[in-house]
């Protein structure tokens, strides 16, 4: 017994990508959204000068900075190199544990204020792996 439509439907389905023949398994990353965070000193570092380049869905640095002499659990955050700002202090001591402990650890921008000079420039995002 044939069943035509079933056939044709698959047939289009392949035709415009939507399966593959033979059926290939995904790779599936998994990340856990772990905190969002305004983005503490924005307006003191790089942040306004670069803000039409700061864009949603880029990806950011995070680097530890223990022997910070205001906060020992201090996580500074950097664009392509370029200091942006701090994980702000009452944010930062379980992602400077994580971080000291090896956890692999990313982040991205958010969300951008409408203006530069704003007291929080960008919102961020912080990923665990």
């Amino acid at each position: 017994m044939r069943f035509p439509i079933i056939e044709l439907a698959c047939v289009l389905a392949v035709g415009m990508g939507f399966l593959t023949w033979p059926p290939v398994a995904a790779a599936q990353e998994v990340r856990l959204l772990i905190q969002r965070s305004p983005l503490a000193g924005f307006r003191h570092y790089e942040g306004p000068r670069l803000f039409q380049s700061l864009s949603p869905g880029e990806p950011l640095e995070l680097e530890r900075e223990p022997d910070n002499p205001y906060d020992s659990n201090a996580v500074r955050v950097q664009w392509r190199g370029h200091k942006l700002g701090y994980v702000p202090r009452t944010q930062n001591a379980a992602l400077a544990w994580a971080m000291d402990r090896g956890e692999t650890i990313d982040a991205r921008i958010a969300q951008r204020t409408p203006r530069p000079r704003q007291r929080h420039g960008i919102e961020f995002e912080v990923f665990v792996k």
